[in-house]
């Protein structure tokens, strides 16, 4: 008859004890028991394979009328486990147990390699597509074929703007002349100025997560919000208007922030930058006079059926994607302010999202975490690389609901967020999005 055990839990079967270390895991050698050590920092296979030191310090929890199992000593639980048993709750906006470090060294070295070649693939494929969905609907010309011509091409024109955005991380290639080259026509094709944008975007990396210093998205203030027309504040978070934000961004900002993409003395830029601005914003308006002279060639009607009305399909997918990777989650993510605030926290409050068939077309870029921590690996290799990061990541990598051949279930992610994340705190290090009852309506339970 077993023997057993009374316990907080009632009376369960007293588990063998051994006297010494098992056989059984003697290439590793010894387990050993540390009381000032976390199990998530302590635990360090790579480092360990690294150095050489085959060993593991394990900790955990001791309570003196608690008899630990094997699982505990060997460190093995799981976090729903302990939870169940009293641990506290995750607290995202909790300082993680890892470091960056950590993260990248759980990534697969082959995984930072950058291939022109692969890359420059990409281009090609995505050029081809775009002019010959442009060929089959002009030839055809049918009011049926327009509706899907108009879905596929501004999407297609989205995956262009992935490729550029890749050359403006430089995880392109190696060659920065070959990224602005490629880059700029990318960009410039469809309407977007490749150094300007470039340059915010790369802050918005550098600060994403911080109220005040990010770019893009980033949340309002209760007195900015506050000050805005009640119109101001329709348009900024009532469908379809968040989604054709991306232009208006471009020419002004957000609210609460002053300063052009195409203006060389924006306070975006440092004085350095000035002749990159330049050139983009004439790259530009060059692609401006072409899509006039074209207008006048083929006439107003045909571009607008062949450019135009895709370019606003391309701008509504650029906004959405954009903007689900910092919103709609079913649970709050945190923002902060001073010396909460670091890159690493801000980059684990993104959100990785599924899209179906469109992954492959638009380049993976809704695998967005380990992006946003580590821009420089090439995006198809950011699957791999999150596969590899989410042991090391745990709760703080939130994993992605699965997706239909198409993403229609972002649009309920996207509906919800619109009407509850409207402003965070005027104060506090660590904040989260709060709602305007007045501005859908009563306030709801939640």
């Amino acid at each position: 008859m077993a023997s057993l055990v009374l316990s907080e839990c009632g009376v369960r079967p007293l588990p063998r004890i051994f006297a010494k270390p098992r056989t059984g895991f003697s290439k590793f050698g010894s387990f050993q028991v540390s009381k000032t050590h976390s199990f998530a920092s302590s635990l360090n296979l790579l480092n360990g394979f690294n150095d050489r030191k085959w060993s593991l310090n394990v900790s955990v929890p001791l309570r003196g009328h608690e008899i630990l199992s094997e699982e505990k000593i060997n460190g093995f639980r799981d976090a729903e486990e302990e939870e169940e048993e009293g641990g506290n709750e995750f607290d995202p906006g909790a300082p993680p147990p890892f470091k960056l470090s950590d993260v990248r060294a759980a990534i697969p070295k082959h995984c930072w390699v950058k291939n022109p070649w692969r890359s420059m693939s990409y281009v090609v494929r995505d050029v081809a597509v775009v002019f010959g969905l442009a060929a089959v609907a002009a030839y055809f010309n049918n009011w049926v074929v327009w509706p899907l011509y108009w879905m596929a091409q501004g999407t297609m024109f989205w995956a262009l703007f992935v490729l550029g955005h890749d050359c403006g991380h430089g995880s392109f290639s190696n060659n920065p002349k070959l990224n602005s080259v490629v880059g700029h026509l990318l960009h410039s094709s469809i309407l977007v100025p490749y150094h300007g944008w470039r340059i915010s975007h790369r802050t918005h990396h550098q600060n994403h997560g911080h109220v005040e210093n990010d770019e893009s998205w980033h949340p309002l203030s209760e007195k900015i919000y506050k000050s805005l027309d009640d119109a101001t504040r329709m348009l900024r978070f009532t469908l379809p208007f968040p989604m054709l934000a991306f232009p208006i961004y471009l020419w002004a900002r957000t609210p609460g922030k002053k300063g052009s993409h195409f203006h060389p003395e924006s306070d975006l830029f440092v004085p350095s930058e000035r002749r990159d601005i330049i050139t983009s914003t004439a790259c530009w308006t060059a692609m401006a006079a072409l899509l006039v002279g074209l207008s006048f060639t083929m006439g107003p009607l045909q571009m607008l059926k062949l450019y135009f009305i895709p370019y606003w399909i391309f701008v509504m997918w650029l906004d959405l994607v954009t903007y689900l990777h910092h919103h709609g989650h079913d649970d709050k993510l945190p923002w902060y302010r001073g010396n909460e605030w670091s890159y690493l926290r801000g980059g684990l409050t993104t959100v990785d999202q599924d899209y179906g068939w469109i992954n492959n077309i638009h380049h993976d870029i809704g695998t967005h975490v380990i992006h946003h921590l580590f821009p420089q690996i090439p995006h198809y290799h950011l699957i791999e690389a999150t596969e590899a990061a989410k042991p090391v990541l745990g709760k703080y990598y939130r994993e992605p609901k699965k997706s239909g051949p198409l993403p229609f279930h972002l649009l309920g992610s996207l509906i919800r967020s619109l009407k509850r994340d409207h402003y965070v705190s005027d104060t506090g290090d660590v904040v989260y999005y709060q709602k305007n009852p007045k501005l859908h309506g009563p306030k709801t339970q939640e």
